[in-house]
């Protein structure tokens, strides 16, 4: 079976280098890919961040004449514009939920709303889209806020808090000088939840529900999380903070209420349901939800997942989820990002990286490439933010933590940065 995968990051990377192993895996293509990619499949120019009718027709007309039988949507951008429903062919199958369904990731005030209907527990908050009554609220308010751009913004668009000045001063950055643009017509502010966070993802078939292993991502750019947030700067799993107890507790009262009510409202789920959870006092509750493998989590879900992954996604297409096998490597994976200089800030692309071959001859070490390129003498360059993903196992988190940084220290290009504590909170 031909495979296309939709984005061009380090989850692609990763998913194609699982699929790639599948003894029912044919040609992998990537749309558009990137240098890494390039080293599995082939990339084909075809970007999705924008679904408008010519790229849906490129794809839909790409997928005929290559005979592509399974289509896998990494990131969320085109699954909240429909790219799921508009290629949907019973000569095919599309990994990934429609538009419906991942309104979930690309409303946040829906979200809000989904889980006041299902008593979902989450933060307590307000919608907005006019600005000056949003600053009149954060002003009443002397407790921490976080301030929520509503749409889509790379996840960037959440500010956290720690007084009302600097809710005002989020609320303008996002309402009044529209940082993320048409994201931040509306907005949701909330209570501010204090615990660990971390991440959940299960696959759902419509009827089945997988949950796979939980893991703790790290979004600040700085170590001790330090600085401003960013798309992610590395990630560990599995996270001991959560115990088998309080996983099936998250399944109950979090996700399967969260799957019925969308089918109540005549939406049927399947893909990935992540649920991004702070692990309060009370218990866990929702800070948000997304419609789709997580990055960089899927990085070290794809390092340690046993399994055929290209039968598990096609088992969730068929709601048949129950009937393939899925496991674990004992083993935790530390997943370290490395960065371009400035990140998340303005970067510079274009800058000559070496030393991926001489990292990976470490023991369990995969570099995954999320924004590099080729250049036109044919040199491998930064092209992104987020350059490489550097995993690592290790019979303990400290040894895979450890082993990383290591392999982080073989990989050179200019500015580069990346945090050597992943995991420092439960290692702590």
């Amino acid at each position: 079976m031909n495979v296309l995968i939709i984005g061009s990051g380090g989850r692609e990377h990763a998913l194609g280098w699982k699929l790639k192993q599948s003894p029912r895996c044919g040609t992998l293509f990537f749309a558009p890919g990137n240098a890494g990619t390039a080293l599995l499949g082939t990339n084909i120019p075809i970007n999705a961040d924008k679904v408008d009718t010519k790229t849906v027709d490129a794809i839909d007309y790409f997928c005929r004449h290559e005979n592509v039988g399974l289509i896998v949507i990494g990131p969320e951008d085109p699954l909240s514009q429909g790219l799921a429903d508009r290629l949907a062919h019973p000569s095919r199958a599309v990994f990934g939920p429609v538009k419906d369904a991942a309104r979930l990731e690309g409303d946040k005030a829906y979200a809000k709303h989904l889980m006041r209907a299902a008593s979902i527990p989450t933060a307590e908050a307000r919608t907005f889209t006019n600005y000056e009554i949003a600053v009149a609220y954060a002003q009443e308010h002397e407790t921490p806020l976080v301030v929520k751009a509503s749409g889509l913004a790379k996840g960037k668009g959440v500010v956290v808090c720690d007084n009302a000045e600097q809710a005002m001063a989020a609320l303008a950055l996002i309402m009044r000088d529209r940082a993320f643009g048409d994201a931040g017509e509306t907005v949701v502010v909330e209570e501010r939840l204090v615990g660990q966070e971390v991440s959940v993802l299960a696959l759902v078939d419509g009827r089945n529900i997988f949950v796979l292993d939980p893991a703790q991502d790290h979004k600040q750019v700085f170590e001790g999380d330090k600085g401003p947030n960013t798309g992610g700067m590395g990630v560990y799993c599995p996270t001991p903070v959560i115990t088998d107890e309080m996983l099936a507790l998250i399944e109950r009262e979090i996700l399967v209420p969260t799957v019925d009510t969308l089918r109540r409202e005549g939406v049927n789920y399947q893909g990935v349901l992540y649920a991004g959870l702070m692990l309060t006092a009370g218990g866990p509750k929702v800070l948000e939800f997304n419609c789709r493998f997580g990055d960089p989590e899927t990085q070290a879900l794809m390092t340690r997942l046993k399994g055929d992954l290209l039968e598990i996604m096609l088992a969730v297409t068929q709601g048949k989820l129950d009937e393939v096998d899925l496991s674990w490597d004992p083993r935790p994976c530390c997943c370290v990002v490395m960065a371009s200089g400035g990140y998340p800030g303005e970067y510079k692309k274009g800058i000559p990286i070496t030393g991926i071959e001489e990292a990976e001859k470490l023991p369990d070490v995969r570099v995954f490439h999320a924004g590099t390129a080729r250049d036109r003498e044919g040199r491998l360059v930064t092209n992104g933010g987020r350059v490489l993903n550097v995993c690592a196992m290790g019979k303990d988190l400290k040894e895979a933590q450890q082993n990383a940084n290591a392999a982080c220290d073989k990989i050179h290009f200019k500015g580069a940065h990346f945090r050597r504590d992943i995991g420092w909170r439960v290692m702590k």
